[in-house]
């Protein structure tokens, strides 16, 4: 059974149909990246994993049905949403920033190790746990995001947009510590990311939406050498 499973996933902002059936799958310690251009529904489906906006169909996660779950009950399955935008509370320290993440924990014993491991993904973080988050730079919030992320000690991590804004050289160090943070702690991730190349050397399986609706799915590696998301996407 997959880790996360959408069959048929329908999505509306007020009387806007946005997803028109869309079908993933997330298999655990996977990387599966969403392309497509804007306004294809890519965000829309992390936020309706999340439950942040109007949707029906089916919705699995760990075995459990999602489709009725409001937002704080999907962060305490194990989902941990980063937004396009970062979302970092400006005016709250980092250190404060971090705590938040670890609300919907039960486990408190455990936080205080998950602090220490965040501080060693990020080492800069314990150097400016006292700083205002908005005073950071845009590739510092966007990490402090994953770092917040990882308090609530998911089991996946929805990534929306981490190049956002930032230059390459920062992008690369991001995406490397997602993919590390993958393969030593087995978080699934499902990654939404314009930077198609990017996010198809990192994945595992990738799906393309256009308008909705998944129009390719496959190996990461596979679609990469797929004439039209080449063409599409790729720039080659």
């Amino acid at each position: 059974m997959p880790l996360l499973e959408l069959n048929g996933l329908q999505a509306w902002y007020g009387q806007r149909h946005v997803l028109h059936g869309v079908d993933i799958s997330v298999e655990e310690g996977q990387i599966v990246a969403l392309l497509g251009a804007n306004g294809a529904g890519k965000t829309t489906t992390l936020r309706s994993i999340s439950g942040m906006v109007s949707r029906s169909g089916q919705m699995c996660f760990n075995g459990r049905p999602l489709s009725r779950a409001p937002a704080d009950e999907t962060a305490r399955l194990g989902i941990a949403h980063v937004p396009e935008g970062r979302g970092t509370m400006g005016q709250m320290s980092v250190l404060e920033n971090l705590r938040l993440g670890a609300y919907v924990r039960r486990d408190r014993k455990n936080v205080a190790g998950d602090f220490r491991r965040v501080f060693e993904y990020f080492p800069w973080l314990a150097q400016r746990q006292k700083q205002a988050a908005g005073t950071l730079s845009g590739g510092e919030q966007q990490m402090l995001a994953v770092g917040r992320a990882l308090m609530s000690r998911p089991k996946l991590l929805l990534l929306d947009e981490p190049s956002l804004g930032l230059a390459p050289l920062v992008v690369r160090s991001i995406v490397e510590i997602v993919a590390t943070i993958n393969r030593t702690d087995g978080v699934a991730v499902l990654l939404v990311e314009q930077n198609a190349a990017l996010a198809l050397n990192v994945a595992h399986q990738a799906y393309v939406l256009e308008s909705g609706r998944v129009v390719l799915s496959g190996k990461a590696d596979e679609l990469s050498k797929n004439e039209s998301v080449r063409r599409s996407y790729l720039g080659y």
